[in-house]
């Protein structure tokens, strides 16, 4: 079963990228759609945006600010293998 990602609403091309690799991706509209996740990515304009913290996931946030749908790519994959 592949790990489950949530990706924030603007970041479509990380969540292509991260389907393209064979991730399951969830877009993260409220704090419910992380619960699930195995991790999370975000842009961090606002760590907090929707009340997703590293509390509320059991799984890690990725802060994708300045990176590139391949560098999140990559530490998400750090994560998982």
């Amino acid at each position: 079963m592949p790990n489950t990602i949530g990706v924030e609403q603007s970041l479509s091309n990380v969540e292509a990228a991260l389907k393209a690799k064979g991730y399951e991706v969830v877009q993260l509209r409220s704090e419910a759609d992380a619960q699930n996740c195995d991790a999370c990515v975000i842009t961090g304009q606002d760590d907090n945006v929707m009340g997703i913290s590293d509390t509320t996931i059991k799984g890690s946030v990725i802060d994708a600010t300045g990176l590139s749908a391949d560098e999140v790519c990559e530490r998400v994959d750090k994560l998982f293998h």
